[in-house]
Formats: structure tokens, sequence, C-alpha cells
């Protein structure tokens, strides 16, 4: 059965069937996942920052080969490398790129000048107007039930002052699973709405069937927001690596700072000025200890720990609150079908 579609300014923008978004998660966002959810109609974010451009280049190719739908890639705006990036993204008629950061209007404008889409990801309204100006396509709200880095400001109170402030199509994220919340982020004003754990814990997706469990079992109150892993505040689920960071003071944090660093710089080949060159640029004018320098130059790894091989000992877990909402892991084209159907049951049930 061919699922109810709903046309909003995103979907027209971007030439999806429907207003849903899959977020460009490192180590989770590859190309399987990626084109099974363009596969099922929705827009798939590819993840770039945990990729070479040459891996970047061979995981576009091979999205495109497994699908002909539109779908987009993810980029860090301060990369050292960004330019090439972009480079990719034009000789291989990519259809959107999305910021998890700010771009500058330079690098907006040669994107859409190229056409491509420019979706920049903000937490903020006067971050989304700055965007808005420079000529952002579109926006991606993310407020504070959104997993990874995340600001203090929930969804339902930060989506409509954006929507309010800015003329250009609002994704909202942070805190949807289902039809129910698509309705109601649609009524807020928004275009549609991007998830993350929920297309994480799908059967497209590669992260190991014992991580997916462990999410599956958490409740609610089992996802953490954290600043001990590299200064900012970071949502996901508790883990032996949380609590030993929450529990630990300055000196221990240093000392398991320094094992894990060692342990990313040999599988990176990056040396310790690299790395602590790299931690200090993450830094965004915040004080941070030196554990915290250390463990920002090497979250990538903390997250690779256990979005790829499998060990939440090791690794941290980045999760919005809905994954303590969630018990199944259905493939992406069963999960989008049913939260359309879910928004057309929920529509047909409100008052006229």
């Amino acid at each position: 059965m061919t699922a109810p579609t709903i046309e909003t300014p995103l979907t027209r923008l971007v030439g999806v069937r429907h207003p849903l978004v899959q977020t460009g998660m490192g180590w989770v966002a590859g190309p399987r996942l990626v084109s099974a959810v363009a596969e099922a109609g929705a827009l798939g974010i590819l993840a770039s920052a945990t990729m070479t451009v040459g891996q970047l280049r061979a995981a576009v190719r091979e999205v495109a080969s497994r699908t002909t739908a539109p779908f987009g890639v993810n980029l860090r705006a301060d990369a050292g490398d960004a330019g090439e990036r972009v480079r990719v993204l034009v000789e291989e008629g990519v259809r959107v790129a999305s910021f998890a950061l700010a771009p500058s209007r330079e690098l907006i404008a040669r994107l859409k000048d190229a056409g491509i889409v420019v979706i920049p990801s903000v937490g903020a309204r006067r971050h989304a107007e700055k965007v808005a100006a420079w000529g952002a396509d579109a926006v991606l709200v993310q407020g504070g039930e959104g997993g990874g880095h995340t600001g203090n400001v929930a969804t339902t109170v930060l989506l409509p002052q954006v929507v309010d402030a800015v003329g250009i199509p609002v994704v909202a994220a942070g805190g949807f699973f289902d039809g129910r919340g698509l309705v109601a982020a649609l009524a807020y004003g928004a275009s549609g709405v991007a998830m993350g754990t929920r297309f994480l814990l799908t059967s497209d997706s590669t992260v190991p069937r014992a991580v997916q469990e462990r999410y599956l079992a958490a409740g609610v109150t089992d996802i953490t927001v954290t600043t001990k892993v590299d200064g900012l505040p970071h949502r996901m689920l508790r883990s032996e690596l949380v609590e030993a960071l929450e529990r630990s003071g300055r000196a221990t944090a240093l000392l398991t700072a320094v094992r894990r660093a060692a342990s990313f710089r040999k599988l990176s080949g990056l040396s310790w000025a690299q790395m602590v060159r790299d931690g200090l640029a993450m830094k965004h004018g915040r004080h941070l200890t030196w554990s915290q320098v250390l463990l920002a130059a090497n979250t990538p790894m903390l997250l690779k720990a256990s979005m790829v091989d499998g060990r939440t000992d090791l690794g941290v877990m980045a999760s919005g609150q809905v994954a303590g909402l969630l018990d199944d892991l259905p493939a992406c084209a069963e999960l989008v079908d049913r939260i359309m159907a879910e928004a057309q049951a929920a529509l047909g049930t409100l008052p006229r």
C-alpha cells in the first residue's frame, strides 16, 4: 500500500515525497541507511565529518548507485578542507548540503550557485535569522530533546520562535519519532521533521544490534545531558564511560582522556600536537579542562567505539530523549509508511 503524502515547502524544495529528514549522524548515516531512507521517500543525509574527502566521494557514489531519489550530505563548515568537500558535492550532483554549524555567507553562495539546496542546523532564533539573511534555503531547528550536542530550549518553545522569525522552510528536530509529532510540527508552522535516533534504530542501520538493544532497553531517565565529554552539553545514553567521567575528579579525568587519546592517536595517525590543536579549535570561546580538550579532539572515536565497534564500555552513545519511547527496529520503508499513515490518522481526528 502506498503511504499517504503531505506536500510542504520542504518536499517541493528538495524533491522528496514525504516531509521527513534523517539527520547526518557520524558513523551511523552511511550509504546503506541514507539510500534506504531516500528510497522510502524521505530525505537521507550522509554524514561526512568522519570521512576523508576520498571516502566522501566514494560514499556519495555508492548512495547514487543504490537510489535515484534526492539525498544530502552533512558538512562541517569549520573543516579545513570544506572547500574540497563542497567540490565533491558539486561534481557528484548532490541535491542538499546540511551543516551542524552555520556556514559562511560565501560558502552558502558557492553552493547555491551550483544549484545545491543549503540547510544549516541551528539551536537559536538569532542563528536562524543570520543564515536566512545569508541566503540559506531552509533551516533545521533542534530543540533540547535532540541527541548529541544540544541546547537547553525545548523544541516546542524554540520552533515557533524560528518559524515566526524567518521566511524560509523550517524543519523541526528534537523529540520526533511518529506521525503525531509530524502533525504537531506542521501545526507550529514547520515544513517537516528531522529524526536521528528513530532512524538509528532501524534494521537498515549499520549500528551493531547489541548497541541498538542498549537503546531499546533505555527508559527516558536513562538518557542524560553531560558536559564531561567535551565541555559542551551532549545528550547521550548513560554508559560506563559517562558514569566514570561524571564521578571523576580533574586528575582522574585527565588520565582517562590521555589513555583514550593515545588509542585514538594510533588509529588516526595524528601527532599529539595535532590532537591538541583540534581540541583547542573546538573550544569556541569556552573554558575547557585539558581532559576535555583531549576528549573533544577524539570525540569521533568515542562515537566510533560504540556505533561501529560495538564497545559501549569504551564509547559514547549519542541519543535523543525519544529513545526511551522506542521498542522496535523497523525497516526504513516500513517506518516512513507508518509515520505517514499515523499523520493522516491524526489529521483525521482533529476537530474541523
